[in-house]
């Protein structure tokens, strides 16, 4: 099975002998301006001098979400961005402290979950709001739900957007999902290179889910896209917040 590294929709490995097929955000549209107002971008600076990016979601004036397998020496999160080119209003706040889950397997990519404290406190304004998570009674199945990122739009260009995109998807059923703690979308519109660590907002306006890989299945058929499924993740994520946050 061959793995894309990270920002390039990983592939989720389940024992499965599948061609992984790096999908980028296709069907999607531009987002309102500062619609989505807990989005954030998160610069990764890496050890060999190089920035890469992932999204993120902010939860509350301390805390911002991603995936673990964002991984870099630092980071700087950019808050209030709707167009990456106009950096007016925009916060820059470095990461002051990371933690990735426990168990996250960078081999496997399971539970593909963190959190990153913020150095200093975000100021919230119009533009800059934490979203809502989903907790165990949302467990069930959402159906709709929409994907949101600066991540590439063509999947032959390797370029990421200046603006903020958005795709509805629909939640399947799928047997591979639930039992590694995952929700899952199928086909081509979906998350892709740079959308890593963005949420998967359900019909409540919850975040229900983390981008985290994709995975075509051996016996074929279509890419299916996987977050990782916060509500099985609460009381992990409300136990870090509740010992590492500020007063």
């Amino acid at each position: 099975m061959f793995i894309h590294r990270k920002l390039v929709l990983l592939i989720l490995v389940l024992t499965l002998d599948g061609q992984v097929h790096a999908g980028e955000i296709v069907g999607g549209h531009k987002a309102k301006p500062h619609s989505r107002p807990y989005m954030v971008i998160l610069k990764l600076h890496m050890q060999n001098g190089k920035t890469e990016c992932c999204g993120g979601f902010l939860l509350n004036q301390d805390f911002v979400m991603t995936a673990a397998h964002c991984q870099a020496s630092s980071y700087t999160v950019l808050l209030g961005v709707h167009n990456a080119h106009n950096s007016n209003e925009i916060q820059k706040i470095c990461v002051e402290q990371t933690f990735p889950h426990d168990d996250y397997s960078a081999t496997d990519f399971k539970n593909d979950i963190m959190l990153l404290k913020l150095s200093s406190k975000a100021k919230l304004s119009k533009n800059v709001r934490p979203v809502a998570l989903a907790g165990p009674d949302d467990a069930s199945l959402p159906k709709s739900c929409i994907v949101s990122g600066w991540g590439a739009t063509d999947r032959n260009i390797d370029l990421l957007s200046n603006v903020l995109m958005e795709a509805n998807v629909t939640l399947v059923d799928s047997v591979l999902c639930p039992n590694q703690n995952l929700y899952c979308s199928e086909g081509e519109t979906g998350p892709g290179k740079g959308d890593s660590g963005g949420p998967l907002i359900c019909e409540d306006e919850k975040a229900y889910g983390v981008v985290s890989a994709g995975f075509i299945p051996s016996s074929g058929g279509k890419l299916m896209c996987c977050y990782t499924k916060i509500p099985d993740y609460r009381s992990w994520i409300d136990s870090i917040m509740k010992h590492h946050g500020k007063l």
